[in-house]
C-alpha cells in the first residue's frame, strides 16, 4: 500500500469537499434543514471582538461602494455567505488532506483493508461533522425542517462523505493492475479514476448549486415580490403634490424587495412558525403575558410611512428605505402587562441572538412606536423579521429589533448587541441630505426658451422634520429647493431644484435644515460610532 503523493492528496481533497457543499447547501434550501457553513460564519461573528468586527464591515461596505457592485445589502449578505463557504470549504479541506495524509499509516498492518478504510472514513466524517452539528442546533434559526431531521440529515450526509473519502483512499492507494483486456475487462489507472471522480464531483457541485439558487430565486420572485405596493403608490397621500420628483430620484415608496436589509445573521433570517409563536411578556410587571401573533394583531392597529436607515449607511448610501408600516402601538402593551414603578426599560430579545433596551419613557411618550406585524401591506417576510418588529421613531435601525421573541420589564438599562461592539448608545438619526441625480437628458424648457436641469434627491432627519433645503452649484450661493410633502412626519422628503443649464463641467452640494432651524451637521465624520455627517456633493459634466 502506497502513501498517497501531496499533489493527489490535495486534489482529491479539493474534489470531494465542494461536492459536500453543494448537497448540504440543496438540502438546505429543499427540505429547510441547517446549512452549517453559515451557521459556523455566525457563530465566529459573536465571538469576534466588537471592533475587529465593525472594521471588517466597514471595510465590506467601502469596497462594495468603491467597486460599484450593487445594492449595499445585498452584496454585502453575498459576501458574508460566500466567506462562510469559504471558512467552511478551508476547514473540511485541510480535514481531509490530514485523513488523507495519515490513514494509510494508521491502516497499514491490517488485513482488511477494503472494510477498515471506508470504516475509518465514516468514523472520520462523523467525529468531523459533530461540531457543525453542535454548532448548527445551537444557534441555527432559519432552518424550517424539525430540530431532529437537521440533525438526522447531518449525520447522514458527513458519514457519507467520510464513506466516500475512505473509498476513494482505498482505491488509490490499492496497488492498481496494468490495464489489461483480459475477459474484455479493462480495469481503471489511477489517470483515469481521477478523471472520473473529477466528473462527477464537478456534475454535483454544478448541480446542487445551480438547483438551489433556482428554488432561491423562485421563492424571492413569490414572497417579496407579490406585494401591495402598486396599490399603496396609487393612493400616496401626497400624491397630488405639485412638487414633483426629479428624474432619476429614488422612488418615494420603496418596493418590499428592494427594502433594505442589515442584521446579523448570514443566511435568511430566523424562520418562526406562525402557529406555535408566542411573545413572552414578563419581569417587572404586574401581568405577565405569553401572547399568540392573533392576540397581538387583535389589538388597536394603526399605519405609518416610515423611513428607516442603518447607522452604518455611508453618505448618499442606500442603507435607507421607506415603507408602510402596520402594527399596534407599544402603549397598548403596557396597558396588559402593566409594568411596576420600578421598571425604567425593556429587554427586548429575538430568536436570533440580538437584544436591545428601550426606555420606558421613549413609549409612554410616544404613541408611534410600534410593534409592528406588517409591511407594504402584508405580513411581515422572514427576511424582513416575521412575525414582530419595532419601529422607534428618530433612531437607527440598530436600535430597533426584529424576529421578536421576548419583552423583559427590567429596572435598568443595558447595553444591546451593537452598544456592546462600539456602537453608540442612542443611535438617534442624524440629519442628512443627499442628490439622486442631475437630470440632464430631461431638460424643462420654459417660453423663453432657457433651459434647466432637474436636480433632485431626498433629506432626512428622522421625526425633527425638514423646514428648508439647499443647493449651492460651483461654490456660490445656496439656492432654496422645492420640497414635496412627504408621506408622513416619519418619512423622508423629496427635494427638487431645476437648474438654469450651463455646459461645462459642475460641482453640485446639497444640504438641509430641520424644522426648528437647527442646521445639518456639515462636518465630515465617518458612520462609527453614531452615523455619519458631511455635505453630499457631485460632479458633472454637461
Amino acid at each position: 500500500m502506497r502513501r498517497l503523493s501531496i499533489p493527489i492528496t490535495l486534489l482529491v481533497a479539493f474534489l470531494l469537499t465542494f461536492p459536500l457543499v453543494a448537497v448540504l447547501y440543496l438540502a438546505a434550501v429543499l427540505i429547510g434543514v441547517a446549512f452549517p457553513p453559515f451557521n459556523l460564519f455566525d457563530l465566529v461573528a459573536r465571538l469576534l471582538p466588537g471592533n475587529l468586527l465593525t472594521f471588517g464591515i466597514d471595510l465590506m461596505v467601502d469596497s462594495i461602494r468603491a467597486l460599484n457592485l450593487g445594492a449595499t445589502d445585498d452584496t454585502a449578505k453575498l459576501a458574508e455567505q460566500t466567506m462562510a463557504v469559504a471558512m467552511f470549504a478551508g476547514i473540511t479541506l485541510g480535514a481531509a488532506l490530514i485523513y488523507l495524509q495519515t490513514a494509510p499509516g494508521l491502516l497499514a498492518r491490517s488485513a482488511t483493508f477494503s472494510r477498515d478504510s471506508r470504516l475509518s472514513g465514516i468514523v472520520f466524517g462523523l467525529v468531523f461533522g459533530t461540531p457543525f452539528l453542535l454548532i448548527s442546533l445551537s444557534l441555527d434559526r432559519a432552518a424550517t425542517a424539525p430540530t431532529l431531521a437537521t440533525a438526522v440529515w447531518l449525520i447522514a450526509a458527513f458519514g457519507l462523505w467520510g464513506l466516500v473519502l475512505g473509498q476513494t483512499l482505498y482505491l488509490l492507494t490499492r496497488q492498481m493492475p496494468e490495464p489489461t483486456r483480459e475477459a474484455g475487462v479493462t480495469p481503471l489507472s489511477r489517470r483515469q479514476f481521477l478523471i472520473q471522480i473529477g466528473g462527477a464531483a464537478a456534475t454535483i457541485t454544478l448541480f446542487g448549486t445551480g438547483l438551489a439558487a433556482l428554488i432561491n430565486s423562485s421563492r424571492a420572485t413569490a414572497t417579496e415580490l407579490l406585494s401591495a405596493s402598486g396599490d399603496i403608490a396609487a393612493r400616496l397621500p401626497n400624491a397630488n403634490d405639485p412638487v414633483q420628483p426629479a428624474p432619476g430620484t429614488r422612488p418615494e415608496y420603496t418596493p418590499l424587495g428592494q427594502h433594505y436589509r442589515i442584521d446579523i445573521n448570514t443566511g435568511s433570517g430566523p424562520a418562526l412558525d406562525e402557529e406555535t409563536y408566542r411573545l413572552a411578556v414578563n419581569g417587572l410587571v404586574e401581568a405577565p403575558l405569553e401572547l399568540t401573533l392573533e392576540e397581538i394583531r387583535a389589538l388597536p392597529s394603526m399605519e405609518q410611512f416610515v423611513t428607516m436607515s442603518c447607522i452604518s449607511n455611508r453618505l448618499a448610501g442606500d442603507l435607507i428605505s421607506t415603507t408602510l408600516w402596520m402594527g399596534t402601538s407599544m402603549q397598548n402593551l403596557l396597558d396588559l402587562a402593566r409594568p411596576l414603578p420600578e421598571a425604567t426599560h425593556i429587554k427586548i430579545t429575538a430568536a436570533d441572538g440580538f437584544d436591545e433596551y428601550v426606555d420606558l419613557a421613549t413609549i409612554r411618550g410616544d404613541e408611534t412606536v410600534m410593534l409592528a406585524w406588517a409591511w407594504d401591506g402584508q405580513a411581515l417576510t422572514q427576511r424582513h423579521g416575521f412575525p414582530l418588529r419595532i419601529h422607534i421613531p428618530n433612531h437607527y435601525g440598530m436600535k430597533q429589533p426584529k424576529w421578536i421573541t421576548g419583552m423583559e420589564f427590567v429596572s435598568e438599562w443595558g447595553e444591546g448587541y451593537w452598544v456592546r461592539r462600539g456602537w453608540d448608545r442612542d443611535a438617534l438619526v442624524r440629519a442628512t441630505s443627499v442628490i439622486d441625480t442631475v437630470a440632464v437628458d430631461m431638460m424643462v424648457i420654459d417660453a423663453a426658451e432657457n433651459r434647466f436641469v432637474p436636480i433632485g434627491g431626498i433629506a432626512w432627519a428622522g421625526t425633527r422634520g425638514i423646514a428648508q433645503v439647499e443647493v449651492q452649484v460651483d461654490g456660490g450661493a445656496w439656492q432654496d429647493a422645492q420640497l414635496r410633502r412627504p408621506l408622513s412626519d416619519r418619512a423622508w422628503v423629496i427635494w427638487r431644484y431645476d437648474w438654469q443649464f450651463e455646459p461645462g463641467e459642475h460641482t453640485f452640494a446639497v444640504r438641509c435644515v430641520e424644522a426648528d432651524g437647527t442646521p445639518q451637521i456639515e462636518t465630515v465624520e465617518g458612520v462609527r460610532p453614531s452615523g455619519a455627517t458631511g455635505i453630499h456633493s457631485v460632479s458633472e459634466t454637461l
